[in-house]
């Protein structure tokens, strides 16, 4: 394809005062005109004709990325093409910050950034690339097929980042300590030694072999785990420009990481208007692939959450005490008040623990100046909503259910020091 610059069609237009004029001083020349016009248009077709030949583009990137994370596509050309200009189409999963068309400046390879906002398949599908002649009058421009596709996956970022980091702060401090001395299951008796916890000794032991001996106990590993997200239509809206489902897959992934490295049996739940996904419980780090591929297929939903059905199913699968993490919003109190009822029945055998990601948006609104009545309007209705929320969040732990908030950065390490903590606790 062949077209006009903005020099090209610049130069048209300047010509036109001064057609103008000659016809009005001189009626006779006024095919000054058009021939002005039939020159650019000359111009423009020797520019093109003069132009280099089409440069080979080659366009890489990865391709599997976590949603959220950035990913960069590579444009290199296979020879210097003074002005040549790129412009890419990727699907709806995948933004880019920039929407200009991509310049080479005279260089061979350059770099266009996109952010990943959904998880699921997508990809850059076609390039346009054009080129200017010498005289910069003519674009020389041919659509490339890439189909180059990136998968989008849950985000693992923070279980590379963070994991270990946890893990071995962990077991070089609290886990290291109560792993033998400590816990819920006896190990063996051992010599007192100075240092050693006084409630450990056993008197009637020490008494029949004139020795102060201590059991030694062990923390109980091969826990259960399970954590359950909720994928419903209060689930899917951004925070931060990802959606709160997959902020909590993140968080999950992340605990379920370090749950697996410390010997606990971990299962994931899926469900909004009716259960979606759901794994047996597994062990060893080996596992954790699958787990992460199974939180891949949980898909957005625009259905409204069923608590009293996706915890009553989860309920029936559970055959021996676990930690159920429940990953869910807080819209109203009408649905706060099913879920409290449907979360009931987990507290009798199971040990629950509500995860909830901060409303930055909602406390900015509530905080906002009130310079306008709008604004004033939209203060209340946020600290109303904020005050329900609370209200929903005192009765849950008034229920003996441990609630985390916190802002989606951060909530993945507060899930892991309060597994962390049970565990050191000997709750589970």
């Amino acid at each position: 394809m062949i077209y006009p610059t903005r020099r090209a069609v610049l130069a048209t237009a300047s010509g036109a005062p001064v057609a103008l004029l000659v016809s009005v001083a001189l009626p006779s020349a006024w095919g000054a005109a058009p021939l002005w016009v039939a020159v650019v248009l000359a111009l423009v077709v020797i520019d093109a004709m003069r132009a280099p030949a089409a440069p080979v583009l080659r366009v890489t990137a990865s391709g599997a990325v976590g949603v959220g994370a950035p990913l960069p596509v590579t444009l290199a050309l296979d020879r210097p093409t003074p002005g040549a200009e790129v412009a890419l189409e990727t699907g709806p999963k995948l933004v880019a910050d920039d929407v200009r068309p991509i310049v080479f400046d005279d260089m061979l390879t350059t770099t266009r950034t996109y952010r990943t906002i959904r998880r699921g398949t997508d990809g850059v599908s076609r390039a346009w690339l054009r080129w200017s002649g010498p005289m910069g009058l003519a674009w020389r421009q041919r659509t490339l097929a890439i189909d180059h596709r990136v998968v989008i996956t849950p985000d693992i970022r923070a279980v590379r980042d963070e994991g270990a980091l946890l893990l071995r702060s962990a077991q070089a401090g609290q886990l290291a300590r109560i792993d033998r001395g400590e816990g819920s299951e006896f190990e063996a008796l051992t010599e007192w030694r100075s240092g050693m916890d006084r409630r450990a000794i056993d008197w009637k032991q020490s008494a029949r072999h004139h020795v102060l001996l201590a059991k030694d106990m062990h923390v109980e590993r091969n826990n259960q785990i399970v954590f359950a997200v909720d994928a419903g239509r209060a689930m899917a809206d951004p925070v931060d420009g990802v959606p709160r489902v997959d902020r909590a897959v993140t968080a999950a992934l992340l605990a379920a990481y370090v749950a697996l490295k410390l010997g606990d049996r971990v299962s994931l739940f899926g469900f909004d208007a009716r259960p979606r996904i759901a794994s047996g419980a597994v062990t060893g780090v080996r596992a954790f692939p699958a787990l992460q591929r199974l939180a891949g297929e949980l898909d957005y939903s625009t259905a409204e959450t069923n608590h009293t059905l996706g915890l009553s199913t989860l309920a029936a699968g559970l055959t021996r005490r676990a930690l159920v993490v429940i990953f869910t919003e807080i819209t109203d109190q009408t649905g706060a008040e099913l879920m409290i009822q449907a979360v009931k029945h987990l507290l009798a055998s199971h040990l629950v623990l509500f995860v909830l990601i901060e409303d930055a948006e909602l406390d900015a609104l509530a905080a906002a100046a009130p310079v306008d009545v709008d604004a004033v309007s939209r203060a209340v209705t946020a600290a109303a909503l904020l005050r329900e929320r609370r209200l929903v969040i005192t009765r849950l732990r008034h229920l003996g259910i441990h609630v985390i908030e916190a802002r989606h950065d951060r909530i993945g390490a507060a899930l892991v020091r309060a597994y962390l903590d049970f565990k050191r606790r000997n709750l589970l």
